[in-house]
């Protein structure tokens, strides 16, 4: 239910170093100091550990010494947020503190067993995670104004492939275009009203000395919290839906919210604690439900579109404008891949499409309605038609530009970046320890 779950995605921005659990002995002591700041020989032993374990170190020494000068560049950038005051503040740290622990906890059941996963106890996790997250996010945020106006061209992008030695070119693997028409029908106002007088019956309970968590656990349906008593955890303003935050943070801690109505379903919300400009709270959510005779009549609509389309009637975009019930339907029933381009590789459609076949169908080819959920998590179905199958191939410009691209861009600040920090070691104490004396640093020299 959440817009957290999107939030989330952040954390994978955050440094390497923030995993705490490395499966081998970590030495302790100072590999480098940069300006005031320290780099510990375990900062890089916890990431080499994490290389080995999926694969990727390949020569230690070597792998050692790239960590290192990834470290270094990471503490240039926090030193320049220090200088500059670059706000970074605790509401923001402790968000994703709580997401992190609350993973751990979720993955290890208690706090004896996350100490013996991590070695720390579990306010010693939390102090460690607030600072690693507070530089995190301090270099981050201080890179993003360093190359925010990085641009390049399409012969600086052609450049870029051309300079690429030919056997280090990666092979493409097989890749989809997609169209699509989906059918939700439209939910009864009797469902809405038998929602409404469910979540209100259950409001009285609470109010009448129920516990709320208890309610949630057995009635609510949203998956994600129902099992935690309906707890989302502290979350600032901005990650939920306009009606949902502006009903929870209007209440006292206990207080317990009329019925609020959002994109997923009807709500009621209690307010556990308010932290700053963060508020945990429980819900209840429950969904309304399309009645099955909709969801047939749907499917037979679907059907009989698909036998008009193959029989050249009308167009599938056109049908999708005229029948689809999707934000897509404008765009002729377009589909958008969750990486923004129109190319869905063979995972992906696996998870979206796990119930079309869409493999095994030539280009197109219209599917049969099958069942799906919208994105609000409402029943619906759909038709797909593939567009294009693009098979497996050594990346060029032709088909792959851009994925090219992203990788010129990112080349293009990763070397303003790199310029930057050989511009700031110049003028920043560093020192390494002689296990490291001899790293060739070769991108910050």
């Amino acid at each position: 239910m959440k817009r957290t779950l999107i939030a989330a995605a952040a954390i994978l921005l955050l440094h390497p170093q923030l995993n705490l659990y490395a499966q081998e002995t970590l030495v302790d002591g100072v590999a480098a100091i940069v300006g005031r700041n320290i780099i510990k020989y375990s900062d890089i032993d916890r990431t080499y550990a994490q290389m080995r374990l999926h694969g990727s170190a390949s020569n230690r020494q070597a792998d050692q010494c790239a960590i290192l000068e990834n470290l270094i560049l990471n503490q240039l950038l926090v030193h320049k947020g220090e200088v500059d005051s670059v706000e970074v503040t605790d509401e923001e740290v402790d968000y994703y503190v709580q997401l992190y622990l609350k993973n751990d906890m979720r993955q290890y059941g208690t706090k004896e067993a996350l100490r013996d996963a991590t070695g720390f106890n579990y306010d010693e996790l939390k102090e460690q995670y607030q600072h690693l997250i507070r530089n995190s996010l301090l270099a981050r945020r201080v890179e993003y104004t360093l190359t925010e106006d990085v641009k390049i061209t399409p012969h600086e992008v052609t450049q870029f492939f051309n300079n690429l030695p030919p056997d280090s070119l990666p092979t493409m693997p097989e890749r989809y275009e997609l169209s699509e028409i989906v059918l939700s029908p439209t939910i009864s106002e009797t469902e809405r009203d038998r929602v409404r007088t469910q979540l209100a019956q259950l409001r009285e309970r609470v109010l009448n000395g129920e516990k709320f968590s208890m309610l949630a656990t057995l009635y609510s349906q949203d998956p994600g919290s129902a099992k935690k008593g309906g707890e989302l955890g502290f979350t600032p303003r901005g990650e939920w839906y306009s009606e949902f935050e502006a009903a929870a943070f209007a209440l006292k801690p206990g207080e317990v919210s009329p019925i609020i109505e959002t994109p997923v379903g009807f709500h009621i919300i209690q307010l556990i604690e308010r932290k700053g400009n963060t508020i945990n709270v429980r819900h209840i959510l429950i969904t309304p439900k399309v009645s099955s005779s909709d969801l047939l009549h749907a499917r037979m609509l679907l059907d009989s579109i698909a036998v008009e389309i193959r029989s050249g009637n009308i167009s599938f975009e056109d049908a999708a404008r005229k029948y689809s019930t999707a934000p897509n339907a404008k765009q002729g029933g377009h589909a958008v891949a969750p990486d923004g381009t129109p190319h869905f590789d063979r995972a992906t459609i696996d998870q979206l499409y796990y119930n079309v076949g869409i493999p095994g169908m030539d280009e197109n080819q219209i599917s049969n309605a099958t069942a799906t959920k919208t994105d609000d998590n409402r029943d619906a179905y759909r038709i797909v038609k593939l567009n294009k199958k693009h098979p497996s191939h050594q990346a060029n410009l032709s088909d792959d530009y851009d994925n090219i691209y992203n990788a010129a861009l990112a080349n293009a600040k990763q070397n303003k970046l790199r310029q930057w920090a050989r511009r700031q070691m110049q003028n920043t104490y560093i020192h390494l320890s002689d296990q490291y004396a001899n790293c060739p640093l070769e991108n910050l020299k």
